[in-house]
């Protein structure tokens, strides 16, 4: 265990980093991998950590310390089953002993028993009330992981958890921020459409914008693209 120091410590000081204001996708990334690399050295007998997150619609695994992890987590992505979907969907910690004895996942267990995997334990990243991904180690060992192990994992779990949350509410803030303006933009080029018109053919504001419903109607164009046509022509007589 006092070997871990170290990476221990570069672990403390990467998520003291990655968990300030300027979170960045790499800053993330990089802290998710010594949050694994610690885990598989502190929790003995592990083969390989990993960490598995949604990306839109589908779970990728992410900071694999051990191509064994990427293989036995696709193989849960494809068939649906597994320990670490299960820990994910039951926001709790999963525990197999023996994978040739393991009979809740059926098509998971008999395409990975080849690997030589004999032991695994998942357990779900939780922020608040919502699970936000998976942590889980392998073991080509049965009977690897004990409660200690399961107290241990779910220590770097919450740390995981912290920066997974952090990095989706960063990423739901900089969707929100350019949402908001392509409908500013969008809104205030619909006005300049309108006021052209306003001017151009002496109406009124409901006039023009009625007037621009139309011609998008008639020319089966998005309102938006109508004002940035008529905006365009207007700029390139002006020149």
């Amino acid at each position: 265990m006092a070997e871990s120091l170290p990476l221990a410590e570069e672990l403390a000081r990467a998520y003291a980093g990655a968990s300030g204001l300027l979170l960045t996708d790499g800053a993330v990334r990089n802290a998710l991998r010594l949050v694994t690399s610690v885990a598989a050295e502190a929790i003995p007998g592990t083969t390989g950590a990993g960490v598995t997150v949604r990306d839109g619609d589908a779970r990728i695994t992410v900071a694999a310390t051990h191509p064994l992890v990427e293989q036995l987590d696709t193989v849960q992505y494809e068939t649906g089953e597994g320990p670490c979907l299960t820990a994910w969907e039951r926001h709790a910690t999963v525990r197999v002993a023996d994978l040739r004895r393991e009979e809740r996942w059926p098509r998971w267990g008999r395409a990975v028993r080849p690997t030589g995997v004999r032991s695994a334990l998942s357990t779900a990243l939780v922020a608040g009330d919502k699970a936000v991904g998976t942590l889980k180690i392998y073991s080509q060992r049965a009977a690897a992981y004990d409660d200690s192990s399961e107290h241990l994992l779910r220590m770097f779990a919450a740390q995981a958890a912290t920066l997974v949350a952090h990095a989706r509410g960063a990423d739901d803030a900089r969707r929100l921020s350019e949402d908001l303006r392509t409908a500013i933009r969008s809104r205030d080029l619909v006005a300049t459409a309108r006021g052209i018109l306003m001017e151009r053919e002496h109406l009124n504001e409901p006039d023009a914008l009625a007037l621009l419903v139309a011609l998008a109607r008639r020319e089966h164009r998005d309102l938006q693209e109508v004002a940035l046509g008529l905006v365009r022509s207007t700029a390139r007589r002006q020149r």
